[in-house]
Parts: structure tokens; sequence; C-alpha cells
């Protein structure tokens, strides 16, 4: 093991976010805590509204519950047609991108920041993730920096997310594992994707 470079025990304690961040999270914070969460259950149109005045890109037609919390809105961007549960934790550190028609159920956590372990200072440190379009993340799972969810994958219910998932396949489990393949049933306006 090689030592490491001397660093100063206050770089720990300097903040990543710039001043103007700072203010947009403590004005965001505001809004978050009264405009978005008190506002009707149904309001969907007002919460994309109030999101996008945060500078996210959030599709008129993403349904975004009152309970969901938001930190960082401007790194976030939800697709045509998403749903995102009650409790619902985006923790948009670094960018979060939810493609059209996902669900992301109650109580999930996607999680866009960790720290560099590697260095006694612990510095911020903010890998993306990107959940493609049709995808389901069941209740309760967690998805981790720097992971990539493929078009049509099903995550199951408290799943832990640490590595990419490949497209149309169900991955369950701590670390979620693809089991076996997603496929249709039924009159829905949709065929089994083929490869």
């Amino acid at each position: 093991m090689t030592a490491a470079a001397p660093i100063d025990p206050r770089a720990r304690h300097v903040s990543p976010w710039t001043t103007r961040e700072k203010f947009g999270r403590l004005f965001w914070y505001i809004a978050q805590a009264t405009l978005f969460r008190l506002s009707w259950r149904t309001m969907y149109g007002w919460r994309g509204w109030l999101l996008r005045r945060f500078g996210a890109q959030v599709h008129p037609s993403a349904r975004i519950r009152r309970t969901v919390s938001i930190e960082v809105p401007w790194n976030l961007a939800v697709g045509a047609d998403s749903v995102i549960g009650d409790h619902v934790i985006l923790y948009c550190l670094g960018r979060v991108a939810i493609g059209s028609r996902v669900l992301i159920s109650q109580y999930s956590h996607l999680c866009a920041g960790t720290h560099d372990f590697t260095r006694p200072d612990l510095p911020l440190v903010r890998p993306p993730i990107v959940v493609a379009d049709d995808v389901w993340i069941a209740a309760d799972a967690f998805v981790g920096p720097g992971v990539t969810i493929g078009t049509g994958a099903v995550v199951g219910a408290r799943a832990s997310v640490f590595d990419d998932l490949p497209a149309w396949k169900i991955c369950v489990g701590h670390p979620a594992r693809p089991i076996r393949d997603r496929e249709y049933h039924g009159d829905i306006g949709h065929e089994t994707p083929r490869d």
C-alpha cells in the first residue's frame, strides 16, 4: 500500500457548491417544503412546472407525487408519461436522467452522489444515473451512483443496484442481477422486444 500525500484536514470542510448553487438549494428547500409538498395530490402539472422553474427538465405528462424528495432539481430530467411514486428520494447531486414511461415505485432511492474513499478528505463525486425508457423500479429499491438501467428492465422490490443492468431483464437481489427476460402478455400495444 502506498502512502497518501498529506492533505490539509480543513479541506474536508470546504464546500463543493458555488454560492449560487447554495442559494438555489436554499430556495428549493423552501419551495419544496411549501409549494411542492403542500400541493393537492393530483396537481402533477403544478409540481412539474415548479420543478422546471428550478432548472429540472420534466415532461408535462410526467407525474411526480408531492411526497417525493428531490435534491438539486436542476440535475433532474424526467421523460414523458413517467411516474415517480410516494416518498421516492431523487438525490441528484449528479445528473439523474429518467426516460419515458418509467415507473419508480414508493420509497425507492436514486443516489447520484458519493465520496472518493481513496482520499482522506473524502471529496464529493457525482456520477450520473441513467434510467432508460420503459423501466420499472419496484418499491424500496436503491440505485447507486454511476448506474445505467437498460431499456425495459425491471428492478425488483428492495433490490440494490450498484452496476449497470441490461435491457429487458428482470433484476433482483443485493446486488441486483438479471434472473430472466421481461416479456409482455396480453394486448397492450407492445410486443416483447427481440434481439
